[in-house]
């Protein structure tokens, strides 16, 4: 039986981080919330992690910065972006850096599951 993948969302704002777990959970995956890139870096769920919904702008580390700093550390895992203020130069310097998805707030929720759905295949292949 194939492990249940860990999806960690990570948003300084509560309320989507609260929203966002409860799509992950009705899923069937394993969600893990954090309220910034550094708390999520101390978790164990670093090299859990199957899939990561990650802010772009919070403070402290950036959510392009995390992505960055995975990528530099040979952490291979899939990065769907969200964010409330999308800029065109930031989208295009994330999707250089592979991130699966760049995500304007508010954002549908088929829309996440489709980002979703990606990057877990990505994860796999």
């Amino acid at each position: 039986m194939s492990k249940t993948p860990v999806i960690s969302i990570i948003d300084d704002d509560a309320s989507v981080r609260v929203a966002t777990d409860r799509l992950v959970r009705s899923l069937g995956y394993v969600a893990r919330t954090f309220a910034s890139a550094e708390e999520f870096l101390r978790s164990p769920y670093v090299n859990e992690s199957s899939c990561l919904i990650v802010d772009v702008q919070m403070p402290g580390m950036s959510g392009v910065d995390l992505q960055v700093r995975l990528s530099s550390e040979g952490r291979a895992v899939p990065v769907i972006l969200i964010t409330a203020f999308p800029e065109e130069g930031i989208r295009t310097k994330a999707m250089k850096a592979g991130a699966v998805c760049f995500l304007s707030k508010p954002f549908d929720g088929p829309v996440l599951i489709d980002c979703i759905d990606s990057a877990l295949k990505q994860q796999r292949a």
